[in-house]
């Protein structure tokens, strides 16, 4: 792979995946629908629902990873919300299909398991929060993260395009720490404590451009701890006592989200935390 490109190459990540991307030696084109002043790359104003203009913008480039979306079920409506994520998602997927690309990285979310922003709050069937556990989104984003996985699968059925859907959990930068409601246990109960440094969430992107033959496979891309200065096993008893079906010891302020399988298919640690860094 020589050619990477980059949609939303102008975002909190995908500026931060571009100047890695960079420093790693790879070329980079960033496809977005404007043009940043910051980015030292080729840059192309693309309109991802505009399946003419995807595919154009692609040619030429060796693989994707796709991160434009709107990040959140805020600001648009609810249709225009689930329209443009998904629409491009599969556009960008269709694309890599016609034009031969073989890997694509997949900006996928957290919310896809339905808490972050579920109207009618629930609990997990069971903690820690792995891959298997049910999808149950009630709102456009989360159902949009959940339609773009499957779609990556249906693309790995039909030409064995490699699609790697990283489900961030909230990323911060080391300035946001100290601005964040760690001292206040109810404030990320929603996200269940979880996190994820936006350096771990550049190398997840890049360790994921580069493993081999993993299919459509979706990664949580989360912290080791959380977000909290409250042990685990505090914040479940008095947060989500009735979720009886536990599954580690949770010991200190280990993550209630697993990151375990990232780690084996990536061979990727997240190497940053909250607590590291100076008030």
């Amino acid at each position: 792979m020589k050619t990477i490109a980059v949609t939303g190459g102008s975002g909190k990540l995908g500026f931060a995946v571009i100047q890695s991307l960079q420093q790693e030696g790879y070329q980079v084109v960033s496809l977005d629908n404007q043009r940043s002043t910051e980015l030292r790359c080729k840059q192309v104003k693309v309109e991802m629902s505009d399946f003419g203009q995807v595919v154009a913008a692609l040619h030429g480039a060796d693989a994707i990873i796709h991160l434009a979306a709107i990040p959140a079920p805020l600001l648009y409506t609810a249709p225009y919300i689930f329209a443009n994520n998904t629409v491009a998602g599969y556009h960008i997927l269709e694309a890599a299909s016609i034009l031969g690309i073989r890997k694509v990285v997949m900006g996928s979310s957290e919310s896809s398991y339905g808490f972050a922003w579920a109207p009618q709050p629930f609990n997990p069937d069971y903690l820690p929060l792995d891959e298997e556990h049910p999808k149950q989104p009630q709102e456009c984003y989360g159902l949009s993260k959940v339609v773009n996985e499957l779609t990556a699968e249906m693309f790995d059925r039909r030409n064995g395009l490699q699609t790697i859907s990283l489900r961030f959990s909230m990323i911060t930068k080391p300035g946001d720490y100290k601005h964040l409601s760690i001292k206040k246990p109810e404030a990320f109960k929603n996200i269940m404590w979880s996190y994820i440094d936006i350096r771990d969430a550049v190398s997840a992107c890049i360790a994921a451009l580069e493993v081999e033959d993993r299919g459509a496979i979706s990664l949580n891309i989360t912290s080791n701890d959380t977000l909290s200065d409250w042990g685990t096993t505090k914040l479940l008893e008095r947060f989500f006592p009735e979720v009886v079906d536990l599954r580690s010891s949770f010991e200190g302020r280990a993550s209630i989200v697993s990151n375990q399988l990232a780690q084996d298919v990536l061979d990727w640690r997240p190497k940053h935390s909250w607590a590291d860094v100076e008030d």
